[in-house]
């Protein structure tokens, strides 16, 4: 056996053994986001109150809200997928696109808080300067559970974030930093140029 292949071989036996925990913690995160994601889904989706002054409102009234059940319940899809493929050994060869959507999945759920708190945060306080007073003293258990569907989503996201550092290491792993043999080689030859002056 050559030399190469030896050292090649052992450290790919020293990555496998790098990244076997983060196997592991990376298949607990996405069983993990599963559940949370798709209980924001259900929080937010049956999300309703009628008020006998007021009328009815629905989440499917508001923007943001409908945009945040769409992104969990894709996260929550993607998830799923992801789990169900990581058993098969091909998909190591797709590491660079599992961390691209798990970066995109975070990012999608950041966005998603972003606006469905903006909403929440109107509905409880209001906006003075165009006249806008707040409706949760008449809509309570509706901005309750805006509010539940919120906090499932946070977590889902955190979920993500340690996700796409957990794809990121993996991934950036896969290569190796250059020898120290070749750059004390270019360091003499480097030296031994001569210099122009201008």
């Amino acid at each position: 056996m050559r030399s190469g292949e030896g050292s090649t071989t052992a450290a790919e036996e020293e990555q496998v053994k790098v990244a076997a925990p983060f196997r592991l913690a990376e298949l607990g995160l996405r069983v993990c986001a599963v559940p949370l994601a798709a209980a924001s889904v259900w929080e937010m989706a049956t999300n309703k109150q009628v008020d006998e002054t007021y009328g009815e409102v629905r989440f499917s009234d508001l923007s943001g809200f409908r945009y945040l059940v769409w992104i969990n319940a894709i996260t929550a899809a993607y998830s799923v997928a992801s789990i169900l493929l990581s058993s098969c050994k091909f998909i190591t060869r797709f590491d660079w696109l599992i961390f691209l959507l798990d970066q995109a999945s975070a990012y999608l759920l950041l966005t998603s808080a972003s606006a469905a708190a903006e909403v929440v945060y109107l509905a409880r306080e209001g906006d003075r300067e165009v006249s806008w007073g707040e409706v949760c003293s008449y809509f309570g258990r509706f901005c309750g559970a805006a509010t539940v569907s919120m906090a499932l989503n946070a977590a889902a996201l955190l979920c993500f974030m340690a996700l796409s550092l957990i794809s990121a290491f993996r991934v950036f792993t896969k290569f190796h930093p250059p020898s120290q043999s070749n750059s004390k080689q270019q360091l003499p030859q480097e030296q031994g140029k001569p210099v122009l002056s201008g």
